[in-house]
């Protein structure tokens, strides 16, 4: 009984700690984008495939999906705020600084050719979210538009996170291991579309030449 309770007691205990962690740390990247919330959700993710509690992957995914939903909801709020504001907002103006007016135009094509699906793609996309978040404001969408379009957008997110963790899990017996190969798996997702664009701008510039 003892050397049962001796197992199970961290585990319950980093359970405890972790998930409001996760919670208010991806909640927050959502809100304040410089957090790096793909890389926590990976990382939790790697810790709970190294758990023996039933359903700690799960938790992981429900935790980080309504995290970047409430954020999500909360960041347009303010956003719808400051557009009927005489001055705007803070708030706004975050928004507005990270979506350039390339991405901001990309993003306002995308958004009348296939409507709040595009919040998908825009949470899978590196950098996408923003851009895409700004185009909606100035749509004027709905706030309940925005949320249902959302919806699967954080589902797909925290899914695409965790998978990326459960294989740096997978990979190695330390959990720590699978933590640096999870973050280094999330650094290089990342990188690709800012590379490919970067890679494609010489090209685009030598056909108009």
């Amino acid at each position: 009984m003892l050397a049962a309770t001796t197992v199970v007691t961290p585990e319950s205990t980093q359970q405890a700690v972790g998930y409001p962690t996760l919670f208010l740390l991806v909640a927050i990247g959502a809100l304040v984008p410089v957090v790096p919330t793909g890389a926590l959700v990976s990382s939790a993710a790697v810790v709970a495939f190294h758990q023996t509690l039933p359903f700690a992957l799960l938790m992981v995914f429900g935790v980080a999906a309504l995290a970047a939903f409430l954020g999500d909801l909360a960041l347009y709020w303010l956003g719808r705020r400051g557009m009927h504001s005489k001055n705007g907002s803070k708030w706004l103006e975050a928004i507005r600084s990270r979506a350039p007016e390339e991405r901001l135009a990309q993003a306002q094509d995308k958004l009348a050719d296939h409507g709040v699906m595009v919040l998908v793609l825009s949470r899978l996309v590196p950098a996408g979210r923003i851009p895409v978040m700004l185009a909606c404001l100035l749509a004027k969408m709905p706030l309940r538009q925005f949320a249902r379009g959302d919806i699967p957008a954080c589902l797909a997110w925290a899914a695409t996170y965790q998978v990326i963790g459960i294989l740096g899990g997978s990979l190695f017996d330390e959990p720590w291991e699978g933590v640096v190969a999870a973050i280094a798996l999330t650094v290089l997702v990342s990188a690709v579309p800012t590379v490919w664009r970067k890679a494609r701008r010489p090209s685009s510039g030598s056909q108009h030449a």
